[in-house]
């Protein structure tokens, strides 16, 4: 079986961090495993030479673009030698204080799934190696509370990785206001958690225009595209601006409810105003913004929209598309 590329890279790596003296092409060729088995020793017939030639310079090439300084070095021969000195590749002392060795601490236990918590802690296993501080714990404990950002959803690694990676995506998306699920093309942007539900912000091919979506709302395997993007990303502060505005963040106008006595205190502690009716009823006014609708469903009997009946409206369809299952 091949060696993998990943190995490949990283035995050249410790050839040129490991030799004392510059190594030629032909002496790292008969070092390196992978080059050995792929073209056989350095006196090998001329067309074997120049596909590991090819081979070699896009591999110094890569190590390079990962930060390697690798130096070339011409004898007196006139031969031609690479090498990594260790003082040329050597990371500073990193110098953290208690709180930003704190802020990392609360990063690394924010995410309680295994795949992503074994990441977390094994970059703090890292940075301790590097110079973090032995009297600071990061795991320690820096309050009452603890965060938790859960992440239940099966969409949720594949579409980090496609924001990562800038990868259009597929996937099947039911709203709120309906009975089936459909098709949406998508180019993510970013992942964003409000009110403990996850949102995917991107731009939907489909309709042309920026869409945010909520990953509990996805229905099936997220499906990679080909192609690169066709809209350009805005920037970090943009896209949360835009996930709040979606996830009724941002309100411009008021809404009027009606709210069951000793109920939805969520939306008793936004309300702007609050009167009691009666009868086991109050009457509040809250912030109204893109979004609300979907809110207040969650509440079920305990709340009926008073106005504006636009918003009424959108509630109404949404029950609706509940009662159809």
């Amino acid at each position: 079986m091949a060696i993998a590329k990943a190995e490949r890279l990283m035995n050249l790596a410790l050839c040129l961090l490991g030799t004392r003296r510059p190594l030629s092409k032909r002496e790292l060729r008969d070092s390196i495993e992978a080059y050995v088995e792929a073209f056989g020793p350095g006196n090998g017939a001329s067309g074997s030479d120049d596909s590991f030639n090819r081979m070699f310079e896009r591999d110094k090439d890569d190590l390079r673009e990962l930060g390697l300084v690798i130096e070339t070095v011409e004898s007196l021969d006139g031969e031609i030698g690479y090498m990594a000195r260790r003082d040329s590749n050597r990371l500073p002392p990193i110098t953290l204080d208690a709180e930003e060795a704190a802020a990392l601490g609360l990063a690394a236990k924010v995410w309680q799934q295994a795949r992503l918590a074994g990441a977390a802690s094994g970059a703090l296993q890292k940075l301790r190696a590097a110079g973090l501080p032995e009297d600071v714990d990061p795991y320690g404990s820096h309050g009452a509370l603890e965060p938790r950002i859960p992440v239940h959803e099966a969409a949720f690694e594949p579409l980090m990785l496609a924001c990562r990676d800038r990868r259009p995506v597929a996937f099947d998306y039911r709203k709120a206001s309906a009975a089936h699920p459909e098709q949406r093309h998508v180019e993510p942007w970013a992942l964003e958690c409000w009110r403990g539900h996850w949102y995917l912000a991107g731009w939907d091919r489909d309709r042309g225009a920026e869409r945010v979506f909520r990953l509990s709302r996805i229905t099936g395997k997220v499906r990679s595209r080909g192609g690169r993007y066709t809209a350009p990303v805005p920037d970090v502060v943009t896209v949360r601006e835009t996930v709040a505005g979606w996830a009724g963040e941002i309100a411009d106008r008021s809404a009027r409810i009606r709210l069951r006595a000793g109920a939805g205190y969520p939306l008793r502690a936004k309300a702007t105003a609050v009167r009691e009716l009666g009868d086991g009823w109050d009457e509040l006014e809250i912030p109204y913004g893109h979004g609300l609708d979907a809110w207040l469903v969650e509440f079920g009997p305990d709340v009926v929209v008073l106005e504006p009946a636009e918003l009424r409206a959108d509630v109404v369809d949404r029950l609706r598309a509940v009662a159809k299952g």
